[in-house]
């Protein structure tokens, strides 16, 4: 398998590249409107709201908190999940950015 080359982008597109695979799988996407929609951290629910396996969930909670959507504290012996607001907007101000270059273009073609 050939390399990324990640070194030869900006880090700006790096950046976007990131947030576009963390919403690549449907997943991920559910957990983080899960959270949206509580508006409170989660501890263990996940499993059964989302109907997948504790080791796949816990694969895609990492994804999204290496990224830093989410973030996670430890109570008794579970962890507990809730969007990291912060980082959330961030993230939508890189995305609306890069989404809305275009709208001061002309059709070129």
């Amino acid at each position: 398998m050939g390399l990324a080359k990640t070194e030869i982008f900006t880090d700006k597109q790096n950046e976007i590249a990131q947030y576009a695979k963390v919403f690549g799988h449907p997943a991920r996407v559910a957990i983080l409107q899960y959270l949206y929609k509580l508006n409170a951290c989660v501890c263990g629910d996940l499993v059964d709201e989302i109907g997948l396996a504790q080791p796949t969930i816990s694969q895609h909670l990492k994804e999204l908190k290496n990224l830093g959507l989410i973030k996670g504290n430890v109570e008794g012996t579970s962890v507990c999940y809730c969007i990291d607001v912060d980082n959330w907007k961030k993230m939508k101000n890189v995305m609306s950015d890069f989404l809305n270059q275009d709208l001061n273009q002309k059709d070129c073609c």
